[in-house]
């Protein structure tokens, strides 16, 4: 007794498994999270250093090169990067893709606490922030206001706002970005510190002795315990003023006569702009394992109540929102679901013409995809856009078991003339073996994705497993509720309509004229072996002649903005400069709002982003945007300004080309290199947009300090140090207390006296003896032009070329290595970071991973037909099919990307469904006595019907893909276009190199007893 048999004789036990499958998909629907993107961990750890005042080299030799050393020891970092740019040093460490973040950061931190002691003692502490899961923010709020100054609103986020979106579930910070949070500003008029015989260190000592925090205790008598405190610290601008920094005999020197003490900001080099209104901004950062989905309506939800309570002239807006684009993505595939569904029935019927058997497929595809959920929540998926893209695929798979299901038991009533029940446990029967075959092989093909590490592994192992799952669940209901059904639905002689009985002539007229070119082609058999091997060949040449990339650029509904200024810009210039980019930006039709910071991530740099209308309401793509963007803010006089995409994929930021040069030669000889690589990649027109981050045209004057006058004035070089840091350096004293909270206290001197170099010449300095001299007395001032910042790379010198390029990332890295060879002498190596590393890290397996698929495949194959050729055979229809496929990609339709790549792996197991309907039918013909040939003449005819079907519905399927547009359209475009090309081209050649390898490998199996039909014993337990 076979189990299909179990299963058509007891109707009920197939409708309970059903059953089964149905409720527990549904139930793990509403358990599943929504995600964009399955979950993984790119965790960066960054580093950062202040040492005020000191210019770019020092901080890189005495503050970055000892924390690099250290930190470079810790386990788990992919690569290592630092800027040292005038008073701070930035060390990124990124880790290996899903690395423990916890034990990371705890190695990271012993590392920096181990080399603190090296560092100079008047460098801040380095301070360690972590940064697990999205690269850039979810969401971005922005607060202005026409009335109240930007520390005002700042202190407001940081008291009222910033607590309440910290305390959301699933927000890991709420991060206020382009604040001026509140600082006791001293600014020091070295003309009346001159006068009062005051020097700015002494008022900085006055700050720190003066403005202390008392810790007293409290007194214990017999019965009674009281607190003490003292009141020796400051808390207002007024007490400030009063205090005491000098004593000039009986007279008092207050801070209030040589500077000017006001409640201000700790620093005006950044600044932040909404639509071109100054702004304060909060970023959203969601936690790891939150689902940004809910934590992005959380906030949602609790913003009207918050922008209710904001002070009177405080606006607060919804700037950004990442989810908009994942929310209309996902939409975008759910529509694109139900597309396919109704495109496969009509295929279905159309090839059936009977609306009885249609309604077994239109069982089977829902069924299969609701207990797909099921498999998807045992293993902790969740519903993302990949496994959305999975199921929109499973259609087209899960009805192919139906398919051939339907049609072999429509075949064996209307050409055997058997009756219903028995033809449909003989039509189980038959495909009991080819169906689990087939499962078995889709499966196996997905297989080495899923044991694949890096960013495609961790990506696509959900979607292959979710629709490995969705294939195994549907051959449970192909093999007992398909049956099943097709024994209760169909009648002898059901529908013989017109249209029904027009559709099998026309099939039979193809069969037979099919079976007739077959035989001829057959007649000469080894030259379509020949043409296999040969289009074998040209998958090889196409594969290596198509252009690559790590993923298709998706239209975001946003272009980035990156903009550097000169050299010397301030914070004025630079928003001047943000402005014009604004103005620009505001023009474009697609126009919706812009947001922008200045002085990030450092002083003459910025970012932004132009949001887009929706996709429904403008005529242009974000490419074209972007191109004529780039254009007009090339027109910006004083910047240099870039339009890019934000990355498709997660675990990356920055321009889409990032090309390391690294080397141990000095900054200066790196520059010539970099310089020469560049120009040469703008000769050849590489780039539409690139910069270098290494600089060379910074002015720096130096203070050059006559040591012969120091000594002979009893002072040393500390001394003068000391003296002008305390007046120019910006540095911090201490912290004052306000309204429950710390600001810090800043002595400087004012701006208008720094201007320029030469104005520091007419500071004064305490001698020994009590004198004040200017410093123009002992030193002079020196002019050089130095780096803007000194970069790092691995822990060497680096320079990157980074840029906007039409040509895809694999042409371009290539040419850059072959430039930077050509040019470059010996010591001179290449590295990428970013979106370009990625790429280097995902492409270089995928060859070795389709041979790892096939292989895997062969042995499953080997396993289900007990033969070491047969499974030859079958893949031989592997091939034509890479061959379809690849065809269309070197004619540019698309590239050899993460999307096409797997879905080159699944037309692997697609095209192979043919090969093993075709060859196990031919065993069993031959079983039965019939000759080689006429075996496999009679199988490839005979399953001719349901090869056209199920490819039919599986193209048609994918149909929608391949025309879609819109969020999110580029990735399933591609893959779309890989297995629509690919199953036509291959199902075409297929059906006649397969037969023609089956003559020239195939197993011969006469001697094998054939499978024994029904027995009438058998036939009346159906009754």
């Amino acid at each position: 007794m076979k189990l299909t048999d179990t299963f058509i004789k007891r109707p009920v036990w197939a409708v309970v498994v059903s059953m089964f499958i149905l409720i527990l998909g549904l139930r793990s629907i509403f358990g599943l999270p929504v995600n964009q993107w399955p979950r993984t961990e790119n965790t960066v750890v960054t580093i950062t250093t202040s040492y005020y005042g000191a210019d770019a080299a020092t901080v890189a030799g005495f503050i970055t090169q000892p924390l690099e050393s250290a930190i470079a020891q810790a386990q788990g970092i992919d690569y290592l990067s630092s800027s040292s740019i005038t008073g701070l040093s930035t060390i990124t460490a990124t880790l290996r893709l899903n690395y423990d973040a916890s034990k990371a950061l705890t190695e990271i931190n012993t590392q920096v606490n181990s080399v603190k002691n090296q560092l100079p003692a008047q460098a801040q502490e380095p301070v360690l922030t972590v940064a697990v899961g999205q690269t850039t923010d979810a969401m971005y709020l922005g607060f202005y206001s026409d009335a109240l100054p930007t520390n005002n609103i700042t202190d407001y986020l940081l008291r009222v706002v910033k607590p309440k979106l910290d305390s959301l579930e699933g927000v890991q910070t709420a991060e206020i970005l382009g604040g001026r949070q509140f600082a006791m500003r001293a600014w020091l008029d070295p003309d009346k510190l001159a006068a009062h015989n005051v020097s700015a260190q002494d008022v900085s000592v006055a700050l720190s002795s003066n403005n202390y925090l008392s810790a007293l205790g409290s007194t214990k008598g017999q019965m009674v315990t009281v607190d003490l405190t003292a009141g020796t610290d400051l808390h207002t601008a007024d007490e400030f003023k009063q205090l005491v920094v000098k004593q000039n005999g009986d007279a008092l020197v207050h801070l209030e006569d040589v500077a000017t003490v006001t409640l201000g900001a700790e620093n005006y080099n950044t600044s932040v702009a909404f639509s071109g209104k100054r702004s304060v901004f909060i970023g959203i950062k969601v936690a790891p394992t939150a689902n940004i989905l809910t934590v992005a309506a959380e906030v949602r939800k609790a913003f009207p109540d918050l922008q209710s309570q904001l002070p009177a002239g405080v606006t607060g807006e919804i700037v950004y929102d990442s989810t908009e684009f994942i929310n209309t993505s996902i939409r975008e595939v759910v529509k694109t679901l139900g597309e396919a569904m109704i495109i496969v029935s009509i295929v279905i019927y159309l090839f059936l013409g009977s609306f009885r058997a249609v309604i077994v497929p239109l069982v089977a595809i829902p069924l299969s995809l609701i207990g797909t959920f099921f498999i998807m929540f045992l293993l902790g998926y969740s519903i993302n856009l990949l496994t959305l893209l999975a199921l929109v695929l499973a259609i087209g798979l899960v009805v192919d078991d139906a398919i051939i299901v339907v049609e072999n038991v429509d075949r064996h009533i209307k050409e055997e003339g058997k009756a219903v029940m028995e033809a449909a446990m003989v039509a189980a029967r038959e495909l009991g073996g080819p169906i689990i075959a087939m499962t078995v092989v889709l499966i196996a093909a997905y297989v080495p994705i899923g044991l694949r590490t890096g960013l495609t592994g961790a990506l696509f192992k959900e979607f292959c497993f979710s629709l490995a799952g969705a294939v195994t669940v549907s051959a449970v209901v192909a093999l007992s509720l398909s049956p099943m059904m097709t024994s209760r639905l169909f009648k002898p002689g059901q529908e013989e309509g017109r249209f029904a009985r027009w559709l099998d002539r026309c099939f039979d007229l193809l069969r037979s004229r099919y079976h007739r070119v077959l035989s001829a082609g057959l007649d000469s058999w080894p030259v379509l072996v020949i043409f296999g091997f040969i289009l074998f060949l040209l998958v090889a040449a196409s594969g290596m002649t198509a252009k690559s990339e790590l993923s298709p650029t998706e239209d975001q509904g946003l272009v980035f903005m990156q903009v550097k200024g000169a050299p010397t810009a301030s914070p004025q210039q630079m928003e001047r400069l943000a402005d014009q980019a604004f103005q620009i930006s505001k023009t474009e039709p697609e126009y919706a709002q812009m947001f922008q910071l200045t002085g990030v991530p450092s002083l003459n740099q910025g970012l932004g982003g132009v949001l887009l209308k929706p996709w429904g309401q403008r005529s242009r793509s974000q490419a074209e945007l972007i191109l004529d963007l780039q254009q007009k803010w090339n027109q910006v006089a004083g910047a240099k300004i870039a339009a890019f995409p934000l990355p498709s994929l997660p675990g990356a930021q920055g321009l889409p080309i990032q090309f390391v040069i690294t080397t141990t030669e000095s900054v200066q000889n790196l520059n010539e290199v970099a310089q020469a690589v560049m120009n040469e990649a703008q000769t050849q027109k590489l780039f539409w947009f690139s910069d270098l981050d290494l600089k060379i045209d910074k002015p720096q004057a130096t203070l050059v300090v006559d040591r012969d006058k120091i000594a002979a004035l009893g002072m040393t070089q500390a001394d003068v140090g000391a003296a002008l840091s305390a007046a120019l350096g910006g540095n911090y004293v201490n912290y004052f207390s306000t309204a429950g909270r710390s600001y810090k206290v800043i002595p400087q001197v004012l701006q208008v006296n720094r201007l320029n170099p030469e104005q520091i010449l007419d500071y004064y300095i305490r001698t020994p003896s009590g004198a004040m001299i200017q410093a123009r007395t002992v030193a002079h001032i020196e002019t050089s032009t130095e780096a803007e910042s000194i970069n790092h790379f691995q822990q060497l010198n680096s320079a990157t070329l980074s840029g906007v390029s039409s040509l895809s990332q694999g042409e371009l890295l290539a040419k850059l290595d072959s430039i930077l060879n050509s040019v470059a002498p010996s010591g001179y190596t290449s590295d990428a970071s970013g979106e370009s590393r990625q790429f280097l890290q995902e492409s270089g397996g995928f060859v070795g991973l389709l041979l790892f698929s096939i292989l895997i495949v062969y042995l499953a194959l080997a396993f289900q037909f007990e033969s070491y050729r047969d499974p030859v055979v079958i893949l031989f229809s592997v091939p034509p099919a890479l061959f379809g496929a690849l065809a269309f990609i070197t004619m540019g339709f698309a590239s050899i990307n993460v999307y096409t790549q797997v879905g080159l792996v699944t037309l692997l197991g697609l095209i192979t469904k043919h090969g093993i309907l075709i060859v196990q039918f031919a065993n069993e013909l031959q079983r039965a006595g019939r000759a080689k040939r006429e075996a496999i003449e009679e199988a490839a005819a005979v399953r001719l019907r349901p090869i056209l079907m199920t490819t039919a519905a599986m193209v048609l399927g994918v149909v929608p893909l391949v025309l879609a547009s819109g969020a999110g359209a580029a990735g399933r475009h591609d893959m779309g276009l890989v297995i629509f090309s690919g199953l036509s081209i291959g199902t075409l050649l297929t059906l006649f190199m397969v037969p023609a390898m089956y003559m020239f490998i195939g197993t011969t199996h006469h001697q094998e007893v054939p499978e024994q039909p029904l027995t009438p014993a058998e036939l009346e337990g159906t009754r």
